[in-house]
């Protein structure tokens, strides 16, 4: 058990955690630090004001170097919800509209329009509801003998805008949710472009500075070795991921300890400079979803999470406002068909929320 170094919030520090939530902690990562596929893990949990974290095996199975709360994690799709907050955060300053069609942000030479039907807004991108497909046409082939190993890596912009040319747009009314990675990519791209800074610097100034999580990053290139851990596939180690055009969709790398300071930002959004932004994320549609989260009401109470998955990590992160609860596990083990780590980060997420 260690605690995390620094405060999540700048309203003042957290308790250390009562009895109950370390034991729970520590029941429900037992099995995970006995699995021979899982080098390592770090869980963070938080319920009314009160904090617990649980760092478990190596970083590297080759270095034997210990995790810690700010060991550097890929986090996969959890990247999602920051660039729905990243079109939170320009909406709020008018620099975008939630409404605004996809066109209105392509680039105004040499990508053909999709005709057809009216084409899907921001907002729809950032709630899996414009009707995209899960991958953008051409990037299986684009990535060829790299597809396993690093598939987002050659995908450029102009590959993405050729693909958002053949789209064939669904009316309106046809369009319900289906979870795309192109989907959040387009939309990643599209806010680069209308601020006009790539999209790793953008979110940095946005997003991630503001909340004070200086330890998250959104590079398309590998992290420093000297703190991140190796991804493995199978208990073998395996090379990271990188991200070109689509880096809205997969490419933010953080820590257990800055995930937290993000969760709670959720909880306390009147205590950030986010506020509105963050409050407008949570917002629950009509048609059930939300601004890059996964949301369920479950016996009076919201429940928001998010899963990441990479050719070597596996993420969970969870926050429900009524409890005052979040959750955060990070691993460097793929994901697979017996999903240990989701399997127990939607454990401790229901024991925190819940009660153990």
């Amino acid at each position: 058990m260690s605690d995390i170094p620094r405060p999540y919030q700048a309203s003042g520090p957290i308790q250390p955690a009562t009895r109950t939530l370390r034991t729970a902690l520590h029941t429900r990562m037992a099995p995970l630090a006995a699995d021979t596929d899982v080098p390592g893990a770090v869980a963070a949990v938080m319920r009314d004001g009160q904090h617990a974290v649980l760092a478990t095996g190596v970083r590297d199975t080759r270095t034997g170097t210990a995790m810690t709360a700010d060991t550097v994690f890929e986090i996969g799709s959890v990247t999602k919800t920051f660039t729905a907050l990243l079109l939170a955060t320009m909406a709020e300053l008018h620099e975008v509209a939630y409404h605004d069609p996809i066109d209105l942000h392509l680039p105004e030479h040499g990508t053909p329009r999709p005709a057809g039907a009216p084409l899907p807004t921001l907002e729809e991108l950032a709630t899996h509801t414009a009707g995209l497909k899960r991958l953008p046409r051409g990037l299986i082939r684009r990535a060829g003998l790299r597809l396993r190993s690093d598939p987002y890596a050659r995908y450029t912009s102009g590959d993405l805008y050729r693909a958002t040319a053949r789209l064939r747009p669904r009316p309106p009314h046809r369009r319900t949710e289906r979870y795309s990675t192109f989907g959040m990519g387009l939309l990643g791209q599209l806010l680069s472009d209308a601020a006009g800074i790539p999209y790793p610097a953008l979110l940095a100034d946005r997003v991630l500075r503001p909340l004070g999580m200086t330890s998250t990053i959104a590079t398309g290139e590998a992290a420093a070795a000297d703190t991140s851990a190796r991804g493995h596939r199978g208990g073998k180690p395996v090379p990271a991921w990188t991200f070109d055009a689509l880096a809205g969709a997969g490419a933010v790398r953080s820590t257990a300890a800055d995930l937290m300071r993000y969760t709670q930002a959720h909880l306390r959004p009147e205590s950030t400079a986010l506020a509105p932004a963050l409050t407008a994320t949570q917002r629950v549609r009509p048609d059930g979803t939300c601004l890059g989260w996964q949301h369920r009401l479950i016996e009076g109470a919201n429940l928001y999470w998010h899963t990441g998955g990479t050719g070597g990590c596996t993420a969970f992160v969870g926050f429900c406002p009524d409890t005052a609860g979040a959750v955060v596990l990070l691993a460097n083990a793929a994901p697979s068909w017996r999903q240990p780590v989701i399997r127990t980060g939607r454990q401790l997420f229901r024991d925190v929320v819940f009660g153990p």
